[in-house]
Order: structure tokens, then sequence, then C-alpha cells
């Protein structure tokens, strides 16, 4: 069986993969879903981070588990992770997939804003960044709270981390055509930060790579969609090709 590893979005941890790694224990194993330096009570690395550096860590939590090949699925920031894995350790992914997320690098406005959340986040801590949050899930939506709970468990200095190292990501499009491993690309219906026409962008650019729209989700199309999600995942894990 296939082993999984899962790869978390901004600013959480890998438990928001548990309900993923329950639901799919008959489909993959081993699965697992680490935290990313820093992050969910890891230890916080000095200076600060970058996508290598993460993609590295996953690579050490399968050299750990003792897993030579996996089926790789990042969200978000995760995605992020995951294209900087094919980059480094492509001889270690057996397939990918993209959810609400992006190839391309920010523009120099974006960039900005992560450095500046960053500096932010280090001054006055976790709150700063929740004042006014990102629509990580639709309007309405009764995960809210649970999802709040998980960022503010976070430590500032990793969520500063890791809003600097997305900011200083590189462009991922001149790697997609050379993504040669089953790959889906996923999307939540109602995603405002990678929206469809994003994931269509990369989609086009990955050979042979399935679009999948998540119905009524937001970014965080697992945690608002997780039936849904939950397919998607089933079927890309069971493609040859």
């Amino acid at each position: 069986m296939t082993a999984l590893v899962f790869i978390h979005a901004f600013p959480l941890s890998g438990a928001m993969w548990e309900h993923e790694r329950r639901a799919l224990r008959d489909a993959a194993e081993p699965i697992l879903a680490p935290s990313l330096p820093g992050f969910g009570g890891t230890a916080v690395p000095r200076g600060d981070a970058s996508m290598d550096a993460y993609a590295d860590s996953i690579v050490a939590a399968m050299d750990a588990a003792r897993i030579e090949l996996a089926a790789i699925a990042g969200m978000s920031m995760g995605g992020y992770v995951a294209l900087a894995m094919w980059r480094r350790h492509r001889h270690r992914i057996e397939r990918l997939f993209l959810a609400d997320t992006r190839a391309d690098a920010d523009s120099e406005e974006a960039r900005n804003r992560r450095l500046r959340l960053a500096a932010l986040v280090r001054e006055r801590g976790i709150e700063a960044l929740l004042k006014t949050p990102p629509p990580w899930l639709t309007k309405g939506s009764p995960h809210w709270d649970p999802l709040l709970k998980m960022i503010r468990g976070q430590a500032p200095e990793a969520v500063a981390q890791g809003s600097i190292a997305m900011a200083n990501r590189p462009d991922s499009r001149p790697d997609l055509p050379t993504i040669d491993v089953p790959t889906a690309v996923v999307v939540g219906e109602h995603d405002e930060i990678t929206p469809l026409e994003m994931a269509q962008a990369m989609s086009d650019q990955i050979p042979g790579a399935t679009l999948t729209i998540i119905p009524s989700a937001g970014h965080l199309a697992n945690i608002e969609a997780p039936t849904a999600f939950g397919t998607a995942l089933r079927a890309w894990l069971r493609r040859t090709r």
C-alpha cells in the first residue's frame, strides 16, 4: 500500500489532517502528517525559515518513519512545500496532490504584506494575525471557532517564519512541466486566496494533471467539505497515471 504524507497549511499544524488520517487508513499505509518546524509544538528553528528547509524537514520525517517513497499531499503553504520537495527530492515522491495552492511567486506588494505581517506577529503575537483574519473559510462557516483555536495554539515566531518563507518562495511555474507523476490539483469552489483560475493555470501546465473543484468550500477545503475532499484523495491514490 502507498505511503501518504500530508503537509499542512499556514498557520496550522499537522493536526489539520486528523480526519483524513482516520478516514484513509484503508487506502494508504503509513500515513504521516508532520508539523513543519516550529508549528504544532515542535521546536522553533533559529533564523528565518524557507520552503527548502520545510521540504527537507518532510524528508527527514519520512526518513524517521523509514519511508523511501510516498504520495505527497500539500495544502496552501503545504503545496509550496510540496513543490519545493519536487525540486529537491523528486525521487522521494510517488505522486502529488496540490490543494488550494499556487505555483507562482508573490508580487512585490504581496511579498511586502507578508513581511509586514511577520514583523507584526513578532511584536504583538498571534492576535495581530487574527484581528482581521484572511478568508480561510467561507463566511459564516461553523468551522471558524475550532480553526481559530488551532491557530492560537501556534508559536508566534513559527507563524512569523512561515510568513517570511512564503514571501521569499521562488516561482515554481518552470517546474510544473517536469512533473511526471500522477498529480491532482484541487480547489475549493469559493477559495478567495488561491481561486479557481490559479488552480486551472497550474493544472494546465502539469502533464496529465486532473483538476477537481470542491463544492461549497473555501480555501481550507478539507475542513469545510471533508467528504468531497476525501473522495478526491481516494481517486488520486487509485490513479495509475
